[in-house]
């Protein structure tokens, strides 16, 4: 009885905090054409939201990316979008980053966390970072990048741009109720889709004048959950998801493929969910990259 207490009580918090939460207005003081813009050398931002194992998608978008010549000037990443854009920022092709995806279970992402702040731990997401890039610094990065994380104890954005690239990963996807919180510079981090689940304003401070977003959240099928997992996860993303259409306005360019047939925790949809990201990113840049 005490264990589905505060199982409510957690998902509760959740959803309050994500409902009576501040949106953050990203109003660009600015508009350039797109003939102004293909003449001139403007940089481009991409934003990767987040979203669970959906976050496969995001390497199909760097595939179209790739495929169309198109090149990234600053990346910024919320939760799983955090991961890849880590990842494709100190130089990791879309190919090699679909190998990890590939081979990834969640006993690869996460283990029990003996904690009353998360049922679950991931402290081997930040394990896989150093694997395959090593225990490198944010700003260190190819690519200039950003992963926005929430102070669980003060309710504000924090955008890391500098520190140990492995914890801010950790911080950003640690998803409230599921994931235990990560500490940095004395702060209690968690999943930064709580304040801002498709990373925009970052890309705006970096000096992006061009913003392609990735958001994943877009529409569920009806279907019943499969465990308390699946349930705080769904609540998660549904409760985040008016706020990520409000602070997606103004983005430049949205990519938002239709992943309603997927489910936020089954690692094996990643090939399909490759397709899915890159059939929709191809179509939506063929329209601005010619």
């Amino acid at each position: 009885m005490k264990t589905i207490r505060k199982i409510f009580i957690i998902v509760i918090f959740i959803f309050c905090l994500l409902w009576g939460s501040n949106y953050n207005e990203y109003k660009r003081s600015w508009y350039i054409s797109w003939e102004e813009f293909s003449k001139g050398q403007q940089k481009i931002g991409l934003a990767l939201g987040g979203g669970s194992v959906l976050g496969a998608a995001h390497i199909g978008v760097l595939k179209a990316i790739d495929e169309l010549n198109i090149s990234i000037d600053y990346i910024a990443g919320t939760s799983i979008g955090a991961f890849v854009s880590g990842l494709y920022a100190f130089g990791l092709s879309w190919e090699e980053i679909e190998k990890i995806a590939n081979n990834l279970n969640w006993v690869d992402i996460s283990g029990l966390s003996f904690s009353n702040m998360g049922l679950l731990q991931n402290k081997n997401m930040g394990e896989l970072i150093i694997d395959h890039i090593g225990d490198v610094n944010l700003e260190d990065a190819n690519i200039p990048l950003a992963m926005i994380a929430t102070d669980i104890v003060t309710m504000e954005k924090v955008i890391l741009t500098k520190g140990n690239l492995a914890q801010a990963t950790m911080a950003s996807t640690a998803i409230p109720g599921i994931f235990k919180p990560v500490e940095i510079n004395g702060r209690l981090l968690v999943d930064g889709g709580i304040v801002e689940n498709v990373p925009i304003s970052p890309l705006i401070d970096m000096g992006a004048k061009l913003i392609i977003g990735v958001n994943l959240n877009t529409e569920r099928k009806n279907e019943k959950p499969e465990n308390i997992v699946d349930i705080l996860l769904r609540t998660f993303f549904i409760t985040s998801a008016t706020a990520t259409k409000y602070q997606t306005q103004d983005v430049d360019i949205l990519i938002a493929p239709d992943l309603s047939e997927f489910n936020v925790i089954d690692i094996e949809q990643s090939e399909e969910l490759i397709e899915k990201g890159y059939t929709e990113a191809l179509r939506v840049l063929k329209e601005y990259f010619k």
